[in-house]
């Protein structure tokens, strides 16, 4: 647990009057992400269901990731998940296939978030707190741990974390300056929300990215979240991790890609 990271993030957010009918509005279809785009390419290009071993080998993702996306698409009809034959005794394994297409409906996912989000500020004694927690618990399901007693370099650490963040929509461009790491973002899939709710949807973010790099046990941590740097920008300053055990990013002097 990172006891000296603060979860008051955002002390004096002023609370932005929402568009009623911009918030009641249908969702449009939006673009799947280029992750979810290919897991969806790769089901619809299969002759026979396939499993979320098999998604991962062949796209890259980390299993977690991969039945992440998986089961995206199941919610939405645009694939289906059916049980695989054993031959041997046991609980079966799931397979997945490609649908024609989803459920007919309208969607107001960004009215559903902003219930939820309005929830966690109205009903927890520490909203921002709640939000980085959770957001530590995904940031870990996402990430794979390596072998016991590998460690990661602080730049290999900040490449997973930054395929991690790609995976998730966020566009990142990974920098180092004089023995500095930042994450610099430039999409934020919860954009809409995070304009006007900080406190909590960008605790989610932070603590997502904490989880994350904990998990890969690695020798940094996202010490600082800089929403809204500039247009279209957030910006994740990387810190030394100082658990004992941990090397620092001194210690390695590589550079991330850019």
């Amino acid at each position: 647990m990172l006891s000296d990271v603060s979860f008051n993030y955002y002390p004096s957010v002023k609370w932005v009057a929402m568009d009623t009918q911009e918030l009641l509005a249908p969702d449009a279809g939006s673009p799947l992400g280029r992750s979810r785009g290919r897991v969806l390419d790769l089901l619809r290009a299969a002759g026979s269901p396939l499993s979320v071993q098999e998604v991962a080998d062949q796209t890259g993702l980390h299993a977690n990731t991969a039945r992440f996306h998986l089961d995206g698409l199941v919610r939405a009809g645009q694939a289906s998940r059916e049980p695989q034959a054993r031959a041997t005794p046991g609980r079966p394994s799931m397979a997945y296939r490609a649908t024609g297409g989803g459920p007919g409906g309208e969607r107001r996912y960004r009215l559903l978030a902003e219930m939820l989000v309005s929830l966690i500020r109205g009903m927890m004694p520490e909203p921002g707190r709640a939000a980085a927690e959770a957001g530590r618990e995904w940031g870990a399901y996402f990430t794979e741990q390596p072998p016991p007693y590998q460690r990661l370099t602080a730049a290999e650490s900040v490449q997973r974390l930054t395929a991690i963040l790609e995976d998730l929509g966020f566009g990142p461009q990974p920098v180092a300056e004089g023995g500095q790491y930042q994450v610099r973002l430039h999409e934020c899939p919860f954009r809409e929300i995070a304009q006007h709710q900080q406190d909590v949807v960008c605790a989610l973010h932070h603590g997502l990215m904490q989880g994350a790099l904990d998990k890969m046990r690695a020798p940094l941590t996202a010490g600082r979240l800089e929403p809204f740097a500039g247009p279209s920008l957030c910006v994740a300053h990387l810190a030394a991790h100082h658990e004992p055990g941990r090397r620092g990013p001194s210690q390695d002097p590589s550079q991330p890609g850019g």
